[in-house]
């Protein structure tokens, strides 16, 4: 696929704070990309530098090879805002005839885009109602259409699913399925997580104004905390110490061969979270030269929950089996397994140490 936007080295400073410190990223022609970020991480000076209204210190942005152009121009570009940018007091009709004209369209082919905007946002049948009546899923379709009227090459989606409930956030990536399936380059910025990991092609993570991580979910999983996955095993009655100690050291699964539980024994992790020897909530690349705390007893309020354990496994199919036969030859009942793997949250915790909303 040919690289649709390339930015290079891009610098953006407010005083002596850089809010772009030499951002790095590349998008090929239809791809969904997601851009993450905590709150203050550079992602709206980023967005501005690319639509124009903000000009960058330094560093370049090229669409197809060509560079962006400082002053318009950008006829290739679409940017549909997390605040709602339509007038509600128009019909749907009315708003998507006038961001045509704004971006250049008249005529013949104007009426046909806006046509094409009903069937694609399914709003043929209100084409004459007022936004202001509409839900705020409705309205999100209709504001979208307005930034894809031109047929943008590469399109910013800013929140674009901000605020709706969960049919209409399906509806809305639908209609972005069909604009990536088309050839159109997206940039998404979100702060729902999952949407990024299932719907995006490849994510970018920014903090602090740099780009502190890119690639697929896959990638950036195995990158920074591995792709081990966590049991947690639900007792019906609690192991004594000793019992827990010796079916850990004397389990041959290779998960709790590298285990030590003198930490784990005294606890793991604040208000019931339990941590690796990393401190990455469970998730984390092992480590030959650090000791590992991987078999763990979860914490209730102040004190252990002696019903629950939990330890990371690089093999389910082996790993699992072993350690419930070691528990059940101690004497112990397990009433519940749960496996959970390693998400895009926790390689984002990982990297910024925060929530995405922080």
């Amino acid at each position: 696929m040919p690289l649709a936007l390339a930015v290079a080295d891009l610098v953006k400073a407010f005083g002596e704070r850089r809010a772009l410190d030499g951002v790095s990223f590349q998008a090929q022609q239809g791809q969904l990309v997601g851009l993450l970020g905590p709150n203050g991480a550079g992602k709206t000076t980023l967005i501005r530098c690319l639509i124009g209204r903000c000009r960058p210190d330094a560093g370049s942005i090229e669409l197809f090879g060509q560079p962006l152009p400082a002053r318009g121009g950008r006829e290739r570009l679409g940017f549909v805002p997390q605040d709602l940018g339509i007038y509600p007091d128009l019909s749907v009709r009315e708003n998507l005839h006038a961001f045509g004209v704004f971006h250049g369209l008249r005529g013949a082919l104007l009426r046909e885009r806006i046509e094409w905007a009903l069937e694609w946002t399914g709003l043929k049948d209100r084409v004459e109602a007022l936004p202001k009546t509409f839900s705020g899923g409705m309205k999100r379709r209709v504001n979208i259409a307005c930034g894809v009227l031109h047929e943008p090459a590469v399109l910013l989606l800013d929140e674009p699913t901000v605020g709706v409930d969960p049919q209409s956030r399906e509806r809305i990536f639908a209609m972005i399925d069909t604009l990536r399936q088309a050839g159109t380059t997206i940039l998404l910025t979100t702060h729902h997580l999952e949407e990024a990991e299932t719907r995006c092609e490849r994510v970018l993570i920014i903090d602090h104004g740099r780009v502190i991580a890119e690639g697929t979910v896959g990638e950036l999983i195995r990158e920074t905390v591995g792709s081990d996955r966590q049991a947690t095993i639900r007792l019906a009655r609690p192991l004594a110490p000793e019992v827990l100690k010796s079916v850990a050291l004397g389990s041959n699964t290779p998960a709790l061969a590298r285990a030590t539980l003198g930490q784990a024994l005294n606890g793991s992790g604040p208000n019931g979270s339990v941590l690796n020897g990393d401190g990455n909530n469970g998730y984390g690349p092992t480590s030959s030269t650090s000791p590992q705390s991987e078999l763990t007893m979860s914490r209730r309020d102040s004190g252990h929950d002696p019903l629950t354990l939990r330890t990371s496994v690089r093999s389910v199919a082996l790993e699992l089996p072993r350690l419930l036969e070691k528990i059940s030859n101690a004497g112990g009942e397990v009433r519940d397994v749960e496996v959970t793997a390693p998400t895009l949250q926790a390689v984002f915790l990982h990297l910024t140490g925060r929530e995405l909303r922080e």
